[in-house]
């Protein structure tokens, strides 16, 4: 949980999602069944039989819009799947290490720090190297986003994914320079902050450090490179209807209704279909923008309020809210 207080329920209507009538229904339905195989509860193993039924037909008749709460804000961000620079073996400008999941590590308990990993250099002769990127800072964007593809000196692409990580807390490293007097909130994108680090050396490092959390990664090329990356269910994620989620709030695979605001305001279906140590909270969402620069720059542009309502099969919904529809 967040830690912000015991979540509450409200049973709402499908009338009650702004823009849901205009939404590309069959879009959503499409992604949602590359997972809901995957949910293994009964309420919902009975949703699997989809057939004879429309899309929109199908999400307002076997679920219920529950609108959770636990009295924080909304939160809306975005997260992409970069393509860096790197290769297989050292050499030349390639000096920083994607690393492997160490055979020691432990789940959920505390293992070398962020700092520990790249100054005592503890992985040293133990062949956990999957790939050597050219730039630190890439590296660990990459494991603030979790996945990404590598482009290979030979023009290859190497795919890693998410593989486990070192049960150390994340820590914003942007909130940090608000903290510090250096940025206000709303200047704080991805962009500024890998900038801000070029420049400032040994500084810029020291900050990178404040994240103790650290990603070690798996080699997922046999994923095609028309799919996304595979999210937190081991499926491929989809540009603009995937969004990663707290699970202690929202179940994975679950339709997730949302109302960015914002710039560029988004009503849209989404699919929980990942997760994100950043991402902690009812109200708590990371759209999932798709691959390279141009997914990159929307994904950092998004710091943004709303709320989102979750669809849960009418049983699960009357349990929690004592609404029967």
């Amino acid at each position: 949980m967040s830690g912000l207080g015991e979540p509450t329920y409200t049973s709402l209507s499908f009338g009650d999602l702004s823009g849901w009538a205009a939404d590309n229904h069959q879009a959503a339905f499409d992604v949602f069944r590359t997972t809901c195989a995957d949910v293994k509860q009964p309420d919902w193993v009975a949703l699997r039989d989809m057939a004879h039924t429309g899309p929109r037909d199908f999400f307002e008749t076997r679920f219920c819009p529950v609108l959770i709460q636990d009295g924080g804000p909304m939160v809306f961000t975005g997260y992409f799947e970069p393509e860096l620079r790197g290769a297989r073996v050292r050499g030349g400008d390639y000096r920083h290490p994607i690393y492997a999941v160490p055979d020691d590590l432990v789940a959920g308990t505390p293992y070398f720090t962020r700092r520990e990993i790249e100054t005592e250099q503890p992985f040293a002769g133990r062949n956990l190297e999957l790939a050597w990127l050219a730039d630190p800072v890439d590296l660990f964007f990459l494991q603030v986003q979790g996945s990404g593809r590598i482009r290979l000196p030979d023009g290859d692409l190497m795919r890693v994914g998410f593989g486990a990580k070192n049960g150390r807390d994340y820590t914003s490293v942007g909130k940090a320079l608000v903290k510090r007097g250096v940025f206000a909130p709303d200047q704080v994108t991805a962009a500024t902050i890998r900038d801000w680090v070029h420049r400032n050396g040994a500084t810029g490092r020291a900050l990178l450090w404040e994240n103790q959390s650290y990603v070690f990664f798996r080699e997922v090329s046999d994923v095609p490179a028309h799919l996304g990356p595979l999210g937190a269910m081991n499926r491929s994620i989809t540009a603009g209807r995937s969004i990663a989620v707290d699970p202690a709030f929202v179940p994975l695979g679950a339709p997730v209704w949302i109302e960015k605001a914002g710039r560029a305001p988004l009503h849209r279906l989404m699919i929980a279909q990942d997760t994100g140590s950043a991402i902690k909270g009812a109200q708590r969402a990371d759209i999932f923008f798709g691959t390279g620069l141009a997914a990159g720059l929307a994904a950092g542009a998004i710091n943004d309020g709303g709320r989102m309502v979750v669809l849960l099969p009418i049983t699960v919904a009357a349990r929690l809210t004592g609404v029967t529809p």
